[in-house]
């Protein structure tokens, strides 16, 4: 058995294929980070999933793709963990999620991003992934992204710039007492993946105006920051977006690539049905 996985901080699929390439089985995990969890906390997790802890005898290799995984150190000491839960698996291959973007876009050079939980990019010239800044988190970098954009909901709601009648409903879906909101934000585990999930509430409300604006700013952020590292790359070459946030933001995004002479290419929601692609044929071959 052959297990395929695609981890963010806030959730983590993963598929499990045969020799011969047919799906066995699908299920979805808490997010899996090595930046975030110990090795203990990520078995935990893995061991929540009745399907991962009923088939991991039976489980010979591991290709997992996911954020946090950019270091040497975090790579090596996930596969150890993985080690502990499949103790048969004889190829355990951890990798960051960028490849993972990238087998889930193209095949061809192009800049590919990630906007899920957190934001990424990177330029992929055929054959090699090339990064131009190291990825330092949440606290200062993942424009755009999931926690970026809670950040900024939270940021209006509390500064009083959000619509006042978009703030009661705000409100009423979220528990925003001061004091819970720090708790979480400075003394919970997993603080980026709190802030990523105001983000639903944006995209509940994406026909607001206000909401509207504030998705074309996130989308303007990560051109400045992120994609403007590849500007002569993106000359010639499109840019392709992985991930929950840029699939719903799909519109708003390709606006503002247009307004700066950026071609945009596909948009993938989940990398994981990619990734599956790319093993089952290398299975198959």
């Amino acid at each position: 058995m052959i297990l395929i996985a695609d981890g963010g901080s806030t959730k983590c699929d993963w598929i499990a294929v045969d020799e011969t390439g047919n799906t066995l089985f699908k299920t979805r995990t808490k997010g899996v980070n090595p930046a975030l969890l110990s090795k203990k906390e990520v078995v935990e997790r893995i061991a929540e999933s009745p399907e991962l802890s009923s088939h991991k005898a039976e489980v010979k290799k591991v290709f997992f793709y996911g954020a946090g995984c950019g270091m040497e150190k975090q790579q090596k000491g996930l596969a150890k963990a993985f080690k502990r839960f499949f103790v048969e698996a004889e190829v355990i291959d951890v990798k960051e999620d960028l490849a993972a973007a990238v087998y889930a876009c193209t095949e061809e050079a192009g800049v590919v991003c990630i906007l899920g939980t957190g934001s990424n990019c990177c330029y992929f010239d055929g054959k090699e992934i090339y990064t131009r800044m190291p990825s330092l988190g949440y606290t200062i970098m993942d424009d755009a992204s999931g926690n970026f954009i809670g950040k900024q909901l939270l940021r209006a709601y509390y500064f009083k710039q959000m619509p006042e009648y978009l703030a009661d409903k705000f409100r009423v879906e979220y528990d925003l007492d001061p004091t819970k909101v720090k708790k979480k934000l400075y003394k919970k585990a997993n603080p980026n993946a709190y802030l990523a999930s105001f983000a639903k509430f944006l995209f509940e409300n994406i026909e607001e105006p206000f909401f509207q604006a504030l998705l074309k700013e996130a989308a303007l952020s990560f051109l400045k920051s992120h994609l403007m590292l590849f500007r002569e790359e993106l000359l010639t070459k499109p840019a392709h977006f992985v991930g929950s946030i840029a699939y719903y933001a799909k519109d708003q995004i390709t606006e503002v690539l247009k307004e700066h002479g950026i071609q945009t290419g596909k948009f993938v929601r989940r990398p994981i049905d990619g990734l599956v692609r790319y093993h089952t044929s290398k299975v198959a071959s």
